[in-house]
């Protein structure tokens, strides 16, 4: 397994991952890893307006915990590939496919397991 190739595809997952989310969220520091989605600021427009953005802001409350997790997997995957323990399977020990991993490179399971 080439080990460089995926930490250059999980960096580069990272950075695609946090771009996402500073469009529109603020990283917190406590906790580490935590993302907060920006409240709309009113400006004393319409009502209907009002209520359009706070649509929005508890839509984008869902993708952004979704971004959160993969970024949080991303970053452990990298922590993995440090620790020289990247693609072993958390369930049984074994190698994780080596195509699960193309294609989801943060996967903590083989295919078996998941």
């Amino acid at each position: 397994m080439n080990k460089e190739k995926f930490k250059n595809k999980l960096t580069e997952q990272k950075k695609e991952l946090r771009t996402m989310l500073e469009r529109f969220a603020k990283e917190d520091k406590k906790p580490k890893g935590d993302w907060d989605t920006q409240f709309p600021q009113f400006d004393g427009g319409k009502l209907e307006e009002a209520a359009d953005e706070v649509e929005e802001f508890d839509s984008l409350r869902s993708v952004e915990h979704s971004l959160e997790l993969k970024l949080k997997k991303t970053n452990e995957a990298l922590e993995k590939i440090k620790k020289d323990t990247y693609g072993k399977c958390e369930g049984c020990g074994n190698n994780i496919e080596l195509k699960r991993l193309e294609v989801v490179p943060e996967a903590k399971k083989c295919k078996k397991c998941n």
